[in-house]
């Protein structure tokens, strides 16, 4: 299993940077390079707890689906989003969020199993765990600029 923490700092309340950390709108503006869609289930505003989306985006130069549903939340402290289907083996994705000296700091701990054995291992040591660590920083980087204009 691979693990990827990452740790950003927004200058907003935390209640406005989880509202905006499950919004698909703002998840869609930040995965615009892969050309992401939310395809079903909740496919605009904000996800709630035990429901799906199902995204379709351009990873690898492949079309590829995954479906997640939020597992758990405790407002305006976590969430989680757990793949239901897509090409991992497992997919778990926790949101931490802590107020400190008038900003949020959001906590993602991303963890994943990849399929076909050793050369899955090969491919998420020689390109996936990157691909994914760049994509997490995108999407904080768009959360932030969206958070910390809102606030």
């Amino acid at each position: 299993m691979t693990t990827i923490h990452l740790t950003t700092k927004i200058k907003a309340p935390k209640q406005i940077v989880f509202d905006n950390s499950r919004d698909i709108d703002v998840h869609l503006q930040s995965a615009s390079k892969s050309n992401e869609k939310a395809i079903t289930g909740i496919t605009t505003g904000l996800i709630n707890y035990n429901e799906t989306v199902t995204w379709r985006g351009k990873h690898f130069g492949l079309y590829l689906t995954h479906k997640s549903r939020i597992t758990a939340m405790n407002f305006y402290d976590y969430f989680v989003d757990e793949m239901e289907s897509g090409k991992f083996k497992s997919f778990k994705h926790e949101h931490f969020f802590e107020e400190e000296n008038e900003q949020t700091i959001m906590t993602d701990k991303l963890q994943y199993e990849t399929p076909f054995g050793i050369l899955g291992k090969l491919f998420d040591v020689l390109f996936l765990k990157k691909h994914l660590f760049q994509f997490l920083l995108e999407r904080n980087k768009i959360l932030k600029e969206v958070s910390e204009k809102d606030n």
